[in-house]
């Protein structure tokens, strides 16, 4: 019979170190600003994670559509200003003059533009005078890591534009610029706050998707830990389990964030944008409710694995143990006839040798056959 051994102590632990490590490096910042600066002080705190800074702009009203890759911000601008709806989308923040131009020119908040260029901000709304940041986390699943990817999306909505500030190129709205493009529905009769819903719908969409794909490997998980709890499922599992965490924290906020929009706190929402809003926050506890779901299942799936190892050890104990109640009467046997006495009536028969052997198979059948009868083989 056949068991999983674990690893040693020491290499669980180091293992486990370096996948905390991991999760620390892609939640914590590591650029900040130095103390004692300003508040409002412009500074890039993520990493750098494209080589040049992308301008997009869609220019659009009921009649007509204009879709444009820029080559400065500044092109942009005579857009921003004019009487249609202007979505500039800039996938890069490591270029500070881009957002500084952006806020200088439509009056955006310096603390706004901070938060922007600050790449582990928690989900959250912020209000001025006209205009608003929406901050939201963007995620994607790697197939091949089993990884959640995130990224942070800044939005600074103003009366007839949308600025989204990404930190690389992708992301789940092209949906949105197809039905932009073609006329449907009501997105090109609506302002910039019903623009800004579709982008967070979007969002929160993509994450039933992400969801959906690590359930699909949990259950694949548990089907497995049932089979075979190797050493390598319990890595896998404790690795989902990080990514719930990069998950948890994406998502967790969103209810509170979304609230602050629907239940009328920012004059720029109209109401009718409002009740789109509350379908959304639905979508968000849904989303929360879910990733705890998960979160449980995984941490019932590692028990499980610890038990499943447990079993099998208990398993190996118990046959050798099995094993080494039987020959301890074999042992006496053969111990007492190998003394180096002189006298030994039994050593003087001829057929002392093979009764002692058969005696001793006798024994030995016998304890298996008890063994067996009590339910323990």
């Amino acid at each position: 019979m056949s068991a999983t051994v674990p690893t040693r102590p020491a290499e669980s632990i180091v293992a486990r170190a370096r996948g905390v490590r991991s999760v620390v490096g892609r939640m914590v910042s590591h650029a900040k600003k130095a103390p004692g600066s300003a508040p409002g002080t412009l500074f890039h705190t993520g990493r750098r994670k494209m080589e040049q800074v992308r301008l997009r702009l869609i220019d659009y009203d009921v009649d007509r559509i204009e879709e444009l890759t820029l080559s400065t911000i500044e092109e942009s601008f005579s857009y921003a200003e004019g009487p249609r709806i202007s979505w500039v989308n800039i996938d890069g923040l490591h270029e500070v003059d881009i957002v500084q131009a952006v806020g200088e020119r439509f009056g955006v908040h310096a603390l706004a533009l901070e938060d922007v260029l600050s790449t582990t901000q928690r989900p959250k709304v912020e209000e001025f005078d006209d205009h608003f940041l929406v901050i939201l986390t963007m995620l994607s699943f790697d197939e091949a890591t089993e990884s959640v990817v995130s990224e942070q999306l800044s939005l600074i909505v103003g009366q007839r534009h949308l600025f989204s500030f990404q930190e690389r190129p992708g992301d789940v709205f092209e949906g949105v610029r197809e039905r932009l493009r073609h006329g449907k529905g009501r997105l090109r009769t609506r302002g910039t706050d019903y623009l800004a819903y579709t982008l967070i719908d979007a969002i929160v969409d993509s994450y039933f998707r992400i969801l959906e794909t690590i359930g699909d490997r949990i259950e694949a998980l548990e089907d497995t830990v049932l089979d075979d709890p190797s050493m390598e499922v319990m890595k896998r599992i404790h690795g989902l389990k990080r990514e719930m965490l990069i998950l948890r924290r994406a998502v967790w906020p969103l209810r509170e964030t979304l609230g602050q929009l629907y239940r009328g706190e920012l004059p720029q929402i109209t109401d009718e944008t409002r009740v789109f809003l509350r379908d959304v926050y639905d979508h968000s506890v849904q989303v929360i409710d879910t990733v705890e779901t998960l979160r449980e299942v995984l941490s019932g799936a590692m028990d499980l694995y610890l038990s499943g190892v447990s079993n099998r050890m208990n398993e190996v104990m118990k046959v050798l143990t099995i094993i080494a109640t039987i020959f301890i009467p074999l042992s006496f046997f053969a111990g007492l006839y190998g003394m180096n006495f002189e006298y030994m009536p039994e050593l003087g028969v001829r057929w002392a040798y093979p009764a002692l052997l058969t005696f001793m198979a006798i024994i030995g059948g016998g304890m298996l056959w008890q063994f067996r009868r009590k339910g323990w083989l």
